[in-house]
């Protein structure tokens, strides 16, 4: 698997769907897209610029939405969803080993 770090650079809501969000990440010089479902646990505002976690060796899925470049990953519980955060010093393309 291959996980690296990756900014959000832009969230938004989908349009007819209620549990995803369409991300735009850098990946330190290289853009991807993403439809994740945690649309109920976070605004599109609080993510932008954010950095996370993706799976980046996953084939593009097409959606009903458009095209899915990736995963990111994030855990949940009875009480929520949450996105996984790496620590400071970490940066946009960085391989997670």
């Amino acid at each position: 698997m291959d996980l690296r770090i990756a900014r959000i650079a832009k969230a938004e809501y989908v349009e007819g769907a209620d549990k995803l969000l369409k991300l735009t990440l850098d990946l330190g010089g290289e853009s991807r897209t993403v439809f994740s479902g945690i649309r109920a646990a976070y605004a599109p505002e609080a993510l932008e610029g954010r950095l996370t976690v993706m799976v980046a060796n996953l084939a593009p899925r097409k959606m009903r939405f458009g095209v899915s470049e990736g995963m990111v990953l994030a855990s949940a519980n009875d009480e929520g969803i949450y996105l996984l955060s790496p620590d400071n010093g970490a940066e946009p393309g960085q391989r997670v080993t």
